[in-house]
């Protein structure tokens, strides 16, 4: 007979391969975890894991046993889902990985009608243009800028957004006089931090220029806003966003309008579970309703 406990932390550390962040998740000691590996190895009469300067990492063995694993953790998740309360409401904690101007300007504005038909689960808004894993646990929800081509994943596109080119009015340097793509040689721009994005959805200057004089970047979108506000230069911005500010102005619409995609990521171990599944439907909603 196995023991969840010996299961959970194996899974845990395939997916941290360090014993002290494996530890921090479960909220046990490393050495509960190391002992708990022993003893399934003992069980299976094998090795799961090798050790490396890199982590623990899985054998081949190991691999084997993450497939049977993972299907018990996805049914004890769904008997804690449905057998947790004695009442049927859906409950629990949910953590969805989301672009900052996603998250900041669109699903963190619509939550109280989330709360209001679903008040006992709880959100973890991971708001930034940081890559997280599903299939780590990193997060369990995640709105990606393109389809993932591998792994047990499910997918499905929400809706396109734009990028536009803006300037604020405080700008001082006659935005009304660029007429075209080459004018743009001789302004500044805001941007992200290059060695930083980790999409390369993001990459949104090089697609106009890969010469333009960045006076400023930042990994946040918000800062990147406010830069642009306030007169720094000019920079490219999510249309869903910058054509609500009234001090900003469109410049060369015609010809920079830059397509992008959101889609829903999830772990098809995870995707029967209520509240995984009504974060999905509630996000699903409000970004083709609101963006579209």
């Amino acid at each position: 007979m196995f023991n969840w406990n010996d299961l959970n932390s194996f899974l845990t550390l395939s997916r941290c391969l360090k014993l002290k962040l494996a530890s921090k998740r479960l909220k046990v000691e490393s050495t509960t975890i190391a002992r708990r590996i022993s003893r399934l190895e003992n069980k299976l009469n094998t090795n799961l894991f090798n050790k490396s300067p890199k982590g623990y990492l899985l054998t081949e063995k190991g691999l084997e046993l993450i497939r049977y694993a993972e299907k018990i953790e996805n049914e004890i998740f769904g008997i804690n889902d449905n057998f947790s309360k004695s009442n049927p409401t859906i409950s629990g904690k949910v953590r969805l990985s989301v672009g900052e101007g996603l998250g900041v300007e669109i699903i963190s504005k619509h939550l109280n009608s989330f709360y209001s038909k679903y008040p006992e689960i709880e959100i973890e808004l991971l708001a930034d243009t940081k890559s997280r894993s599903l299939s780590n646990r990193e997060t369990d929800i995640l709105i990606s800028l393109s389809r993932p081509t591998k792994g047990r994943l499910l997918a499905w596109k929400l809706c396109n957004y734009f990028v536009k080119l803006y300037g604020s009015k405080k700008y001082g340097k006659d935005i009304e006089k660029i007429s075209d793509i080459k004018d743009l040689s001789n302004h500044n721009f805001v941007s992200y931090v290059d060695e930083l994005i980790e999409f390369p959805q993001l990459n949104y200057l090089k697609e106009i220029n890969k010469n333009l004089n960045v006076v400023f970047s930042s990994n946040s979108l918000r800062s990147q806003l406010h830069a642009i506000q306030s007169g720094v230069g000019l920079g490219l911005l999510h249309s869903f966003i910058a054509d609500n500010e009234k001090n900003l102005v469109s410049v060369l619409h015609e010809l920079i309008n830059i397509k992008r995609e959101y889609w829903i990521v999830i772990h098809e171990n995870l995707y029967n579970l209520q509240r995984i599944k009504a974060v999905a439907g509630f996000i699903t909603k409000i970004l083709r309703k609101r963006i579209l």
